[in-house]
């Protein structure tokens, strides 16, 4: 007995990502995503400059002469930005599960809100670097 052929259905398919758009509350799930590893990756960085700063006097020297260099400090930036926006994404989603935002338009309210609390954090953050 031979099995059914199945009918394959005929969909439309969109291969063009200039055209695809994202809502908003998408946008900030899938950045909340890339900041969660970005923050994983940043503890080991971090981990590694507390080693070195803590193994001895001339470590904590280099240590201090290493984050004096503007590229560690736009990495040191880039870290607490993603932290920052990390943490606010995640109390967004903390209050998610408990019944908030989880209208269409509540949900884009509160993804802006994020956004602009990680620019202010940033700067912030900024500041704190330089």
């Amino acid at each position: 007995m031979s099995k059914p052929v199945k009918e394959r259905k005929s969909r439309p398919v969109n291969l063009d990502l200039q055209t695809i758009h994202f809502p908003i509350s998408a946008i900030a799930s899938i950045v909340h995503r890339i900041s969660g590893v970005i923050t994983f990756i940043a503890i080991g960085i971090l981990l590694w400059l507390l080693s070195i700063s803590l193994s001895s006097p001339q470590g904590f020297d280099q240590a201090s002469a290493l984050v004096g260099h503007v590229l560690v400090k736009f990495v040191l930036w880039g870290i607490l930005t993603a932290l920052a926006y990390h943490i606010a994404g995640g109390i967004r989603h903390l209050l998610m599960d408990l019944g908030h935002f989880e209208e269409l338009e509540s949900g884009a309210q509160s993804a802006k809100v994020v956004f602009g609390a990680t620019v202010v954090l940033s700067l912030l953050g900024g500041i704190l670097v330089w």
